[in-house]
């Protein structure tokens, strides 16, 4: 990592770890985000990845030609720069490097996103080049958080992660919201969620999660919804829906502190009130469906038992709390075959989804599964569900049956709501929607 500056050597380093290097000679590899010049002083914002730094070239000292190359450089040009680093109180981060040498990669030439405002269209077509702004890198440091947040907490638990199929015969959740495709003759489908094989990763492991992308053919245009997303999903044996709850709870109080206290710095520049953050702590409130739809008929709904909730429902019965709600016992009737029938109310599912604050809608689904045989073999035959396909998730129920649960989390979802993002186009890299595929 040495380098030659005019016959001694210095340290390449990144932007981040400035701090650590004050009044030592460094090199700073990155891009050009800002300049401006006055007279005889310039000033360059370059940004590496890890942070933005102030550079500081002066004529008197570097020379007429090397002036008249920083002169040159246009916004995203790559460029290397050796230099010391002085603290600078005024300056963003706490300090600047006085440059002496600047090696140019790249001039950029007519860079297409500027600091002026630009429609939403003209930036996700060019996704590839917006992620270089402030507020995207931002978005994407915390989704990072988010995603390395929850794996500790499963890795810290004693969880094991076991990867599931991309490629699937079969749906967990019914045909109409799958990606199908030909596979050497048969037909398969991208999943839609790890679940089922996660069932059979339980049963040898006890505590397992999964996590990678998942497929949903829905046809919307929410700002909730994306065709492909992330998801983590844990399972457990000998697990009630109960504890499945505690589980989620752990989990967000976990997640939100982790962003708190290593991501102050993005949550400023998107401008996010952490004060509502500063109140997610477990427990959360927990309703019944039941409890629900009489929520809504008394705030003005008109909506009748059996329903499933829509953006508008979900908004309004998360508005009344400052947490993430839990909600439970769904219908049967609009619920998954797997999940488990309340024994002391057959109409209703051992199911639950935690509904974000702020109108950010379902960030967990879940339940306890079905572990009776003959029972699931009733809900696979009512489904109209093909049985050769399932005759391998059938055989957990045959070779040592317990009482099991889990829950799948949406990354993006939690990205949104922690962000306070207005649509979830902007918690992913590259997102895929009804009508968008590129870039």
């Amino acid at each position: 990592n040495l380098v030659k500056l005019k016959g001694f050597k210095v340290k390449k380093i990144l932007i981040k770890n400035v701090k650590s290097f004050i009044n030592e000679d460094v090199r700073l590899d990155g891009w050009v985000y800002n300049k401006r010049s006055s007279g005889k002083i310039g000033f360059l914002m370059l940004r590496d990845g890890t942070g933005i730094l102030q550079g500081i070239f002066f004529k008197p000292e570097i020379g007429e030609l090397l002036f008249n190359e920083f002169k040159t450089l246009t916004q995203e040009s790559s460029v290397s720069v050796e230099g010391k680093i002085t603290s600078n109180e005024k300056a963003e981060g706490g300090c600047e490097i006085q440059v002496k040498n600047l090696i140019i990669h790249n001039i950029s030439k007519d860079y297409p996103i500027t600091p002026k405002e630009h429609g939403t269209d003209f930036l996700m077509n060019n996704r590839h080049l917006w992620l270089r702004s402030k507020r995207q890198h931002s978005i994407m440091k915390i989704r990072h958080e988010i995603i390395k947040a929850t794996r500790d907490f499963f890795d810290n638990n004693d969880f094991t992660l076991i990867d599931t199929p991309i490629f699937t015969p079969n749906a967990c959740e019914g045909t109409t919201t799958l990606f199908a495709t030909d596979y050497f003759g048969e037909n398969a489908y991208l999943s839609q969620s790890g679940q089922l094989y996660n069932e059979a990763n339980a049963m040898a492991f006890g505590r397992v999660y999964t996590f990678g992308p998942t497929f949903r053919a829905e046809k919307s245009k929410t700002r909730r919804h994306l065709t492909e997303f992330w998801m983590v999903e844990p399972e457990l044996a000998y697990c009630d829906l109960n504890e499945d709850m505690e589980w989620g709870e752990k989990l967000l109080e976990f997640i939100v502190k982790r962003v708190l206290s290593n991501r102050q710095l993005e949550l400023k520049i998107l401008g996010r009130d952490i004060s509502k953050l500063e109140k997610i702590k477990a427990p959360f409130p927990k309703v019944s469906y039941t409890e629900c739809v009489e929520m809504l008929n008394e705030g003005g709904f008109n909506f009748e038992w059996g329903g499933d909730f829509g953006s508008p429902e979900e908004t309004f019965i998360s508005e009344q709390y400052d947490k993430p709600v839990i909600v439970h016992r769904f219908p049967t009737q609009i619920k998954a075959f797997y999940m488990k029938r309340d024994p002391e109310n057959e109409k209703v599912v051992l199911g639950m989804d935690f509904l974000a604050p702020e109108g950010y809608g379902e960030i967990i689904g879940g339940s306890e599964r079905e572990s009776n045989l003959e029972v699931l073999l009733e809900r696979v035959k009512h489904e109209k569900l093909p049985k050769n396909e399932f005759e391998w998730y059938l055989d957990l129920r045959k070779y040592g049956s317990v009482q099991h649960a889990g829950f799948g989390m949406g990354i993006e979802r939690v990205v949104a709501w922690i962000c306070k993002l207005p649509h979830v186009r902007e918690t992913i890299p590259y997102p895929r929607m009804l009508q968008r595929l590129r870039p």
